[in-house]
């Protein structure tokens, strides 16, 4: 079972740096949810991360800048190896950053222990993998209410919300199937159940469809497509264009970097900062 199910109580520590980018102190007890209104719901600066390898360390992520907006769809595009997803990693918890700093609804999250993060987590960040990640010995309820009790729901509305995920996403009468009988596409749904039960301020995708043919392909992106007209705020890396077109705001990642950042939904063209730009297009994201 991954770290997220993990029910260890939060530890006593505190963030190196409470305040947000602009100053201000972040809302007292956040857990990483969106409460601050005025400010983006992600914000990192200089984020970098190094991997360690034989012969030459790995430079996957470069002193980036990033801002995500409340109810943005944001697709991080970009060849394999480029570092797409160890920076979805970094703004989830899952790795940390060598350097940089990073905010979540204008909470630093610099210094958080691990136990800390996965509260937040829990809380207030969904997060779909390639490969499912559904724990394989738990029947598709179980794994979608799972968090929901970790997080502190009663069972009764843990499995309200999950009664009304499977009807949304097309899965009534898989309550008690096992993850091995139901098909790549419809493990996927049950892993977007899953991310979605507690109702995160952010949702991150990694690769959701990379495990799927087309069909499930085109499945997942309208349901992501759907959740994000209600208002979720999503982060999807993908190396799909056709999974990319679905954003509003593509941001192209090439050796560790931001080289584009174009906003689609606002027919704007690249946005100014710290992108290389000039280059929308030029990375090849596949058929």
């Amino acid at each position: 079972m991954s770290e997220d199910a993990d029910s260890a109580e939060p530890a006593h520590d505190s963030p190196s740096d409470d305040s947000a980018p602009d100053g201000t102190e972040a809302a007292a007890g956040s857990s990483g949810g969106g409460t601050r209104e005025d400010g983006p719901l992600v914000h990192a600066r200089g984020l970098t991360k190094t991997h360690g390898a034989e012969g030459a360390p790995v430079h996957a992520v470069r002193d980036v800048d990033l801002e995500v907006r409340r109810g943005e769809f944001v697709a991080v595009t970009g060849p394999s190896g480029a570092g797409k997803s160890t920076l979805l990693h970094l703004l989830g918890g899952l790795q940390r950053p060598d350097g940089g700093s990073l905010w979540i609804d204008g909470r630093c999250m610099d210094g958080l222990s691990e136990s800390r993060w996965a509260v937040t987590r829990r809380s207030g960040i969904g997060i779909v993998f390639q490969f499912f990640n559904l724990v394989t010995n738990l029947t598709v309820a179980d794994n979608i209410e799972l968090p929901a009790l970790l997080a502190g729901s009663s069972p009764r509305d843990a499995r309200e919300g999950r009664r009304e995920l499977l009807g949304e996403l097309g899965l009534d009468g898989k309550e008690r199937a096992m993850p091995a009988e139901l098909s790549g596409g419809e493990q996927q749904r049950v892993a977007l159940a899953r991310a979605l039960v507690n109702h995160p301020a952010i949702l991150l995708a990694d690769e959701p469809a990379g495990s799927l043919d087309s069909k499930g392909t085109r499945e997942v992106v309208r349901l992501l497509g759907r959740f994000h007209q209600r208002g979720q705020t999503i982060v999807m890396v993908t190396h799909d264009a056709r999974m990319a077109s679905a954003a509003d705001r593509v941001i192209s990642f090439f050796d560790g970097r931001i080289v584009d950042d174009a906003d689609l939904a606002a027919g704007s063209g690249s946005r100014p900062g710290k992108a290389l730009g000039g280059v929308t297009g030029v990375l090849d994201l596949g058929p």
